[in-house]
């Protein structure tokens, strides 16, 4: 019981940090994909230079050290309530993520939703930052 316990306390904060990692790096290079396609006129509803905008401010919250409270929750919900679903992570990794600059616009002046190429973004990377948490640590919760 005890090794048990013990052996939780260092493989879920190493598995969050693999996620948060995974995590950055899909949003680093598929938000790069979408600022290449909107700088060369390529995407689909990408004409306008303020999706660029919106992404690199969106950027730069999303690199705050605020971002990881939502993912936080996820994750002790998860451990408390053990449940192991890969569903749950999955789709909680995408909300936590999609929260973030929802939440960011809430203290500016500005009350519009982010771009939705933001949300998409947010989305994918949070589903795969919830997709790894599982498979290194909740799948044992």
């Amino acid at each position: 019981m005890i090794w048990r316990t013990l052996g939780r306390m260092i493989v879920v904060p190493l598995s969050l940090a693999v996620a948060i990692a995974v995590a950055g790096f899909v949003l680093v290079t598929l938000g790069l994909e979408r600022i290449t396609q909107t700088v060369s006129g390529r995407g689909d509803d990408f004409g306008s230079i303020g999706i660029l905008i919106e992404l690199v401010l969106s950027g730069g919250i999303l690199a705050s050290g605020l971002t990881a409270i939502p993912a936080l929750a996820v994750v002790v919900i998860g451990e408390v309530a053990r449940i192991r679903a890969s569903l749950y992570y999955i789709v909680g990794g995408g909300l936590a993520l999609v929260a973030i600059p929802i939440l960011a616009r809430l203290g500016s002046q500005s009350v519009a939703l982010p771009e939705v190429v933001v949300m998409q973004v947010c989305a994918t990377a949070g589903f795969a930052g919830g997709w790894i948490y599982w498979l290194l640590a909740g799948r044992k919760a």
